[in-house]
């Protein structure tokens, strides 16, 4: 078989072989429904991820955010977190299936995004890590305004392009990756490429509550985050609509209400301020979210410094 990304042989066999060994995972998780799945992977991860390093991180989030909760509270809403994660791996192996279940899907304040159909302009899709994020697009999908998606792309060159076949169905506009697989100049590029695209009137999601060492420090949970302000930089400069959404589980299993609000966009004489000011929204609108339904969240990763 042709090395298809040019990679140095001993590399390339092993990104086969790791490619391989997640088709086998991914099969041998379809043989089951899926929620059956997801409550199996969902007791294996509650079990094992507590004795990862990440825990560790993820309780000291906790406790920035609930200093008021005691350790055992803070402790319990990790270990929820990790089961909810659990379960969102095995609904990514079936997000085909979810898709084709429309009783595993509920939008709330969705409705009125059919009114822009035809009329939106350049639009901003922001969501964060809750619930099932991959679902958070589901409200304008409905709308049948095909968004584009920015994701963390993959080291594996086979697992990354599987993984963006798999979303195709909920990004039909085309995925713009980024993170360090990508490299710093790809990255670049990739943040010129989606300014241009929502400039020509492109609908973009991406998921914006992680910590930005180049970004802007906003209050999250009464403490000062530097946050992504991209989303922020994009709208009030071409002049595009910021809509939040967020996706919540409903009980134990693969079904969810996704609910979208849009955002006011500031455009005064001081565009820095605007960007500061849309930036701190965002998080505000993540911040409360969170606090309804905290063992939804991922805690594992950076959020301060």
């Amino acid at each position: 078989m042709a090395n298809s990304f040019n990679l140095p042989f001993a590399r390339d066999l092993r990104y086969r072989l790791e490619y391989a060994g997640l088709r086998f995972l991914i099969g041998l998780v379809r043989l089951f429904p899926v929620d059956l799945a997801g409550n199996v992977s969902a007791k294996i991860w509650r079990l094992i991820a507590p004795h990862n390093r990440r825990h560790k991180r993820a309780l000291a989030n906790l406790q920035r955010a609930f200093p008021e909760k005691t350790p055992e509270e803070r402790e319990r809403i990790a270990r929820a977190a990790w089961e909810n994660l659990g379960r969102v791996m095995v609904e990514t192996m079936n997000i085909d299936r979810i898709l084709k279940d429309p009783g595993r899907l509920h939008v709330t304040n969705g409705h009125w995004i059919a009114r822009y159909k035809d009329k939106m302009g350049p639009a901003l899709i922001v969501t964060m890590h809750m619930g099932n994020w991959e679902l958070g697009m589901w409200p304008v999908m409905l709308a049948g305004v095909n968004p584009a998606g920015v994701y963390r792309q993959v080291k594996n060159p086979y697992v990354d392009r599987y993984l963006r076949a798999q979303r195709e169905a909920l990004y039909p506009g085309g995925l713009f990756g980024r993170g360090r697989a990508a490299g710093q100049d790809e990255t670049q590029k990739t943040a010129r490429l989606i300014m241009d695209y929502v400039r020509q009137g492109g609908r973009l999601g991406f998921i914006s509550d992680l910590y930005d060492a180049n970004g802007i420090e906003v209050p999250f949970f009464g403490r000062p985050a530097k946050s992504m302000p991209i989303a922020a930089m994009i709208a009030r400069r071409v002049g595009a609509r910021i809509w939040i959404g967020r996706c919540v589980r409903i009980g134990n299993r693969a079904c969810f209400d996704v609910n979208v609000n849009e955002l006011r966009i500031p455009r005064t004489n001081n565009q820095a301020e605007d960007i500061r000011s849309i930036t701190a929204a965002i998080q505000r609108y993540f911040e409360v979210w969170i606090r309804e339904t905290p063992e939804q969240f991922m805690w594992s990763n950076r959020r301060w410094s």
